[in-house]
This record gives C-alpha cells, sequence and structure tokens, in this order.
C-alpha cells in the first residue's frame, strides 16, 4: 500500500524536517505525512482541500471540535490580559485559581489541591512523584512500587510509560523502570479463559491482583493507577463488577487508588468523569486533553484534603514542596479550561452525550456481524471495532500483517480519520458532533471496511 504518487512540497518539507511520533519513521519517507490545513467543526481540511471528519478529536481532546468561537475569544483575551506568568514561590493567577474551584466542584469524590502540569504524561508521572512524597511524610520509605496494567496507557515521560503496559512504549527504551507492577487487563472478550464467566473472570482478576500484593508485600506498594475506560490500549470497557471487586483489596491494603481520567473526563463517557460511569472511587485523579478542549496544553492532578495535609508537613521539614514545571497553570490554558468547562455546562455536554450513545452503538451494532469484527464496545462515544483473522475463534491478525493501520488509511481515502489501536480501530469524534455526521462517519467506515476486506482476502492474510 505504498504512496504511488510523489510527495508534495509541503509533505517533503515535513519528512525533512520532523521526527513524528507513534510513527513508522522507515515507511515516513515514502508515503508522507498527511498535512491538516485548517479545520471547523467535526472536520478537517488537508493542504489539498480534501474534507475529513475527525472521529478521533485529534487524540481524544478536541471534544468541542475546530474553531470554536467562545474557545477563540477567551484565548485571545487571556493572551492581552496576561499572557503569560507562573505559580512558583507562591504566585497566583485569576485563572489558575477559577479553574482549580471548578474543578474541585465537579469532581467525583471531595478534592482538597489541584496542581497544574503541561501535559496528561507530566499528570501522570507527577502522581508517582506525589505518591512517594506522601509516603515519605509518612515515614514509609519503602511504600513506592505502583501498580498498573497490561494494557494500559498512561503517557510517554520516562515513569508514565514505565505505568503504560503496551509493548511498543517498552521495546527499544529499556523500559519500564524498577518498581513499576502490571497485573492483568480487564478486557473479557480478549482475555476471558474458555467457558468462564464475566464474574469468573473478575474474580480471578481480583484474587490475582490480591496474589501481587502480597507477593511484593502491601508495605512496599504505594499506589495503584487505572484508566476507568482504557483507551489506548484498544477503548477496553472493564466489566461492570470489576472496580467494585479490586477496590476494597486496595483499600484494605492502604494502597492509594488513582483515576488516569486524562482521555475520560469532561462528559466522554456519559458522566463528567469515566470514574462515574464504572464505579471506580479514586484517591487522586489525572486530568488533560477536554480539560482545556484542545486548545491549550494542560493538565492537572486533583488531590484530597488529608493527603495534602501530608505535603504541607513534608515541605515545612524540608524547606519547600519541590517540584513544578514551567508551564504548569499556564494563564491561557487555565482561561481555556475554565471556559471549557463553561461551555461543557450550558450546553449541557453531558446529556447530550447520552443522547447520542444510542445512535452510536446502534452503529457499532450494525458493523459487529462483518466476517472481519471480532468485537464492538464502548461507553459513552468512545468506542472500538475489533478486527479479527477468525470470527468464531477469536483469533487476531498477525501484527506483522498491520491490518487495522491499513483500514485507517483506507479510511482516509474516504474522507475520514479513526486511529488503529493494533486491530482495533478507535471511535473518538468531537463531543459536538450531530446525528448526520456521526451517521455520515459510520457511513465512511463502512466503505473502508469493505475495502479492508477485499484487501484481506487478495493477500491471503487471514493464514495463520
Amino acid at each position: 500500500m505504498a504512496n504511488s504518487r510523489p510527495l508534495t512540497n509541503v509533505q517533503q518539507r515535513d519528512v525533512n524536517a520532523i521526527l513524528h511520533p507513534y510513527t513508522p519513521l522507515h515507511k515516513l519517507q515514502e508515503n508522507g505525512p498527511l498535512v491538516m490545513g485548517h479545520g471547523k467543526g467535526v472536520y478537517l481540511y488537508d493542504t489539498q482541500g480534501k474534507e475529513y471528519i475527525e472521529g478521533m478529536s485529534g487524540l481524544w481532546c478536541a471534544g468541542l471540535g475546530f474553531g470554536d468561537e467562545e474557545m477563540i475569544e477567551a484565548a485571545t483575551e487571556q493572551m492581552r490580559t496576561l499572557p503569560y506568568y507562573h505559580l512558583f514561590g507562591g504566585k497566583g493567577m485569576e485563572p489558575a485559581i477559577e479553574l482549580a474551584e471548578k474543578l474541585k466542584e465537579i469532581a467525583p469524590v471531595p478534592i482538597s489541591k489541584v496542581f497544574y502540569t503541561s501535559s496528561g504524561s507530566e499528570a501522570n508521572d507527577t502522581q508517582v512523584k506525589l505518591a512517594w512524597y506522601y509516603n515519605n511524610a509518612l515515614g514509609r520509605p519503602k511504600k513506592k512500587k505502583i501498580i498498573s496494567r497490561v494494557k494500559a496507557y498512561h503517557g510517554v515521560t520516562i515513569m508514565a510509560a514505565s505505568l503504560t503496559g503496551l509493548p511498543y512504549n517498552h521495546m527499544g527504551w529499556d523500559l519500564p523502570v524498577e518498581g513499576i507492577l502490571h497485573t492483568d487487563c480487564p478486557h473479557y472478550y480478549r482475555f476471558g479463559q474458555e467457558g468462564e464467566s464475566e464474574a469468573e473472570f473478575v474474580a480471578r482478576l481480583a484474587t490475582s491482583l490480591r496474589d501481587m500484593i502480597e507477593r511484593e508485600g502491601p508495605e512496599t506498594i504505594a499506589a495503584f493507577i487505572a484508566e476507568p475506560v482504557m483507551g489506548a490500549g484498544g477503548v477496553l470497557v472493564p466489566p461492570a463488577s470489576y472496580f467494585s471487586a479490586i477496590e476494597p483489596i486496595l483499600r484494605e491494603h492502604d494502597i492509594m487508588i488513582i483515576a488516569d481520567e486524562v482521555i475520560n473526563g469532561f462528559g466522554r463517557t456519559g458522566n463528567w468523569w469515566g470514574s462515574q460511569s464504572v464505579g471506580m472511587t479514586p484517591t487522586t485523579i489525572s486530568a488533560a486533553k477536554q480539560l482545556t478542549a484542545a486548545y491549550s496544553p494542560l493538565g492537572a492532578v486533583l488531590v484530597p484534603e488529608d493527603i495534602y495535609q501530608a505535603y504541607v508537613d513534608h515541605s515545612a521539614q524540608i524547606g519547600t514542596f519541590g517540584h513544578g514545571f514551567t508551564y504548569g497553570g499556564h494563564p491561557v490554558g487555565c482561561a481555556l479550561g475554565v471556559k471549557a468547562i463553561e461551555i461543557y455546562q450550558r450546553r449541557n455536554i453531558v446529556d447530550y452525550v447520552r443522547g447520542l450513545t444510542p445512535l452510536f452503538e446502534a452503529r457499532l451494532a450494525k458493523v459487529k456481524d462483518h466476517p472481519l469484527v471480532g468485537e464492538v464496545r464502548n461507553c459513552g462515544l468512545m468506542g472500538a471495532v475489533e478486527l479479527v483473522a477468525d470470527k468464531a475463534t477469536k483469533r487476531p491478525f498477525n501484527p506483522a500483517h498491520a491490518v487495522g493501520p491499513a483500514l485507517a488509511r483506507f479510511l482516509e481515502g474516504h474522507g475520514a480519520v479513526l486511529r488503529a489501536v493494533g486491530d482495533s480501530i478507535a471511535f473518538c469524534p468531537p463531543m459536538i458532533i450531530t446525528e448526520d455526521e456521526l451517521n455520515e462517519l459510520f457511513n465512511r467506515f463502512e466503505l473502508a471496511l469493505a475495502d479492508t476486506e477485499a484487501y484481506v482476502s487478495t493477500g491471503s492474510l487471514r493464514a495463520a
């Protein structure tokens, strides 16, 4: 599926100048990048003028789509007033204060303080540092290990990538670092054993987690981190009883529960927070992405009062709280966060997502019977279609055949953008998408699915 056309000028300039993330670099010079020129609403237009429905909200983040005039005005006004300042050394800014107040107001559990970062990766990296700092403050210097999960995605800094449970984030990078553990992935379709009910699957995972804690020693484990719905692992929705089964085990052993809400938060799952959609009760929370509807980089860590007081006590012993980022709490980002939450509330985005979810589920169900489709899954307006080589046995395609990425390229040809997570095709459209636009996204997806079926058949890619 190599590009038979020569690269355009802008594609060649890109290839000559940019190191692309999450890209097969060996193929980029031949195929060139898809270079976007502008966007409006749920639509993007490349530099050649071709239209695409953006079905992934960029990277799970552009919940209000592109070109929202209220967001543009909020950024412009803040740039005129105070384009940059920081929170170091006890400095403050009104936008950072107002956003923290709003986050405390809508948080799913009682929150005392908000710590700002520039991204979700930094937020999760900070969560680990804060867990270490907290346990040092309590005189528990050995309680430092963090439990994550297979197929989790928590970011790409050294620590956040270690928390991530995906092979490509570790291979070639000398990761994960010491002290990071990965327990089972709660994806029943892929990891349930033959003849095992969903309830039995959950019980097995809970027992496995308990065994890990007892084997490692609970006195050495600081926290458990989880996305309510696992995003970049393939939009993996846990069984309904999963968190109610594992949380008592964690609390019994005094292990903090960190909710990575970076993708799930701000209405995406049909609640303000993914935690509320899956029955998760976190100790602390990481947020980013739709926090600003992607109109500016910004992340945040939300902590409760008792943990904050431990930070205060330890700061008094040391002399300061020695952590922070130059752009953490950037005034433009915070002003955009305030405006985004205001828009979500005024436009009642949670109810709007809930109203669209039945159509989303119906269109996913329509493709479930396709011979290439093993499973469809969703939570609110997050969803995925998992492609398989054999529907009856759930046998996946050989990863070397890159069937999922092939479908994503066919989809671009039909004027839509979705993301291939291995052979799972992820959907995460802007939350402002209309019923007509959502139907059109799926119409284009079905055309690409037909192209993929022909491609698989021609290449005999179903062979084991």
